[in-house]
């Protein structure tokens, strides 16, 4: 970094030729001695937030438009989601599940009856629950349905994004999340992602599961062929698999449904939930199924001492209430159409293909013009933020309160940041 001097405040010009304010310099310094680089961020350090924007230390404003990977589907401090948080801190915040919560049973009854199963278990982070659903899977399958021990396995599918945890990167496609990290676990079976005919043919008596996302989030929005998750539920019921949906970025709201699955009439045998059930406040995720699924787990044989910790409880049972009205599943619909129609026009204009789920998309930009970090800076640039992924594809995943003028805006900002990168 090299300091230079713009209208009498000292600046700092980063490597990727972004120029930044002296508080943002100095986070940023911080930032590259201090924290392990596992995330390579743009050059924005958040001081506030309030519903779809953002403001830095500069105090300069920014249009929201990742939302935490969907961890922000209802924007920044969302009032209901906080006034819930406040009460709670000031009654109880962790009492481990050595004993019981005034809060937990509630919020698992709520969260139940909202996906139409049975029965819930909490844990902290999505990639907790995607653990915790392989668990039970092998459990259920050596407890009900008779593989013989050790020889249980799972199918899934190429492209994956569950998490990031020594079990899960045995299973993913990624090199930066795989290499270098074994020796791998083992039980897993890879087949293309929305091909129900290689996902027959990988059936053997020892499958217990088929673990899929609805749509795949870190892919770059990634949706199946029409059909596909149907013909996966009629599989698992005639073979008698466990159907795993995880549904941590793609549920609560985000696809103009409740659940992805919702939009096929789809019910799995265990939802995987997490990010927005926290709403954004604290880390929640949960796996949520029938009793006869659930029932295989016992005492000591799985935990988390903040699991289902009445802090979390408290803020997961008011994001149930809010998704609970089905007002935000209405409005991710009407609004992803909306910015379907916005998206849609800039196809052949510096965008090569998008692909929507409510109001959820990966743009996927002409690598002619650039790559998609260096989209997102740009964009960054005009005060709006996203991510890219997988090279060309940036992802737009604003949250589900936002303004139609300001997702307007959105589109607009990336039609400028095309045009001014030469695109007809």
């Amino acid at each position: 970094m090299t300091s230079v001097q713009t209208s009498g405040q000292t600046t700092t010009e980063r490597a990727e030729g972004l120029v930044v304010g002296e508080q943002t310099a100095e986070h940023l310094r911080l930032a590259d001695t201090y924290e392990a680089h596992n995330y390579h961020p743009l050059d924005v350090v958040i001081a506030e937030a309030e519903g779809s924007w953002v403001t830095d230390v500069e105090g300069r404003r920014y249009l929201d438009c990742l939302s935490g990977y969907s961890a922000l589907n209802f924007g920044h401090r969302h009032p209901a989601l906080v006034q819930a948080a406040k009460d709670q801190l000031d009654r109880s915040t962790l009492t481990s599940r050595a004993f019981h919560n005034d809060q937990l049973g509630p919020f698992a009854r709520e969260l139940a009856e909202l996906a139409g199963m049975e029965m819930v278990l909490p844990m902290n982070t999505g990639a907790e629950a995607v653990e915790t659903a392989i668990k039970v899977a092998r459990k259920w399958g050596y407890d009900v349905k008779g593989i013989p021990d050790q020889q249980a396995e799972i199918i899934v599918a190429a492209g994956n994004f569950h998490g990031r945890t020594t079990t899960i990167i045995s299973f993913s496609g990624d090199p930066g999340a795989h290499d270098g990290f074994g020796p791998y676990t083992p039980g897993f079976v890879t087949v293309p992602y929305g091909d129900l005919a290689a996902l027959e043919q990988a059936v053997t008596p020892r499958t217990a599961a088929v673990l899929i996302e609805p749509v795949q989030g870190e892919a770059g929005v990634i949706v199946p062929p029409e059909g596909f998750l149907p013909g996966v539920r009629e599989l698992c019921t005639r073979e008698n698999l466990l159907f795993i949906a995880d549904e941590i970025q793609s549920g609560l709201g985000r696809t103009g449904s409740t659940f992805a699955c919702d939009l096929e009439g789809v019910t799995p045998d265990l939802y995987v939930l997490g990010k927005a059930l926290g709403g954004g406040i604290v880390p929640v995720s949960a796996v949520v199924s029938r009793r006869d699924v659930l029932g295989v787990i016992h005492p000591g044989n799985h935990g988390s001492t903040f699991g289902g910790n009445p802090l979390a409880a408290a803020v997961g049972r008011a994001v149930v209430a809010l998704l609970a009205t089905g007002e935000f599943q209405q409005r991710a619909a009407e609004l992803g159409e909306r910015m379907r129609a916005g998206l849609d026009r800039l196809v052949g204009h510096g965008v090569t293909a998008i692909r929507t789920r409510g109001l959820w998309a990966g743009v996927d930009i002409d690598p002619a013009l650039m790559d998609g970090h260096e989209a997102c800076e740009r964009l960054a640039r005009k005060g709006v933020l996203a991510k890219d992924t997988h090279g060309s594809t940036i992802r737009l995943a604003p949250p589900i309160t936002i303004e139609e003028s300001d997702l307007d805006h959105m589109v607009e900002q990336l039609a400028a940041v095309l045009r001014e990168a030469g695109a007809e």
